[in-house]
């Protein structure tokens, strides 16, 4: 038996996770391009789409069920823009990421309130979830689908940011955030819509990855948020492309680690790459050298 044969199922299973990373990692790059803001409840986000799912899907078919998270995920993230990150646009960064850690605890413990903490069952998704042999490796549907699905949701965004007023505006946030306003660009517009891009993302990613991983919890968006934070730093923050790239790269390499029988170590693994690249490229793959303005 080749290295490849025997490996394939993991190779499979990591570009696969690799895809449900980088829908949620989009989200860290966007709203870090423009705002200069690390969103520490993006993560929360994604696990609050998990529990919208489970709960709706007991009293609702499926395809009510589906866009219903997708617009309940969309509303959250514009919600926690506007209440926790727009009151302070001007005040120092740090409070701005003490805001964004508490948001993060606030949705924790609402889910763990209404959960009593306890893992709760993802619903099965028709056709998502049903088992297919592809190249001798039997797993669920969803594993082949996710990485189809996020290079197309990836090229639609890419399009919308180069193609659309809407994109133009966000690049040239991103550039030069105060400038932007000053020639009109209506910024508040810009940061909402770039959290709703980004949590529609989150709950597409959600839908994905708990198919897979089907126990939903309190904690359930912390590590899936963290690794994605991690790819989107090892990709630069702030590149699209780059995040995507770095998602698919953890993902690969955490379930290659597992293949080996090490998966006591593929956390750690995720977290040591991360520093070995940041010690080498300190802006990560693909990031801009920040240079500073006199």
């Amino acid at each position: 038996m080749t290295w490849l044969s025997r490996n394939l199922p993991y190779l499979v299973a990591g570009i696969s996770v690799g895809g449900q990373y980088a829908l949620i990692a989009i989200g860290y790059t966007m709203v870090y391009g423009i705002l200069r803001l690390i969103n520490f409840a993006h993560g929360d986000i994604f696990m609050v789409a998990g529990i919208i799912m489970v709960y709706a899907s007991a009293s609702m078919p499926i395809y009510v069920s589906i866009p219903l998270v997708l617009i309940l995920t969309v509303l959250l993230g514009f919600t926690v823009e506007r209440v926790a990150y727009k009151p302070l646009r001007s005040a120092p960064r740090m409070s701005v990421m003490i805001s964004a850690i508490g948001v993060s605890y606030l949705l924790q413990n609402l889910v763990f309130y209404i959960t009593g903490g306890l893992t709760k069952q993802y619903p099965a998704l028709p056709w998502l979830g049903d088992s297919v042999t592809v190249f001798g490796v039997t797993t669920k549907r969803v594993t082949f689908v996710t990485p189809i699905l996020t290079i197309i949701l990836v090229v639609l965004l890419v399009l919308l940011i180069k193609k659309t007023k809407i994109g133009m505006a966000m690049r040239a946030a991103s550039k030069d955030f105060e400038t932007s306003q000053l020639m009109g660009i209506k910024i508040n517009s810009v940061i909402s819509t770039t959290f709703i891009i980004g949590s529609l993302l989150a709950a597409v990613g959600s839908l994905l990855f708990f198919t897979n991983y089907t126990g939903v919890s309190p904690t359930s968006g912390a590590m899936p948020g963290l690794k994605a934070f991690v790819a989107a730093v090892f990709g630069g923050i702030g590149s699209i492309p780059g995040a995507v790239l770095g998602a698919f790269l953890i993902g690969i390499s955490e379930n290659l680690i597992r293949g080996l029988g090490w998966t006591t170590f593929q956390d750690a693994f995720t977290f040591a790459l991360l520093i070995i690249v940041l010690i080498f490229k300190p802006t990560g793959l693909f990031g801009e050298k920040a240079t500073d303005k006199v």
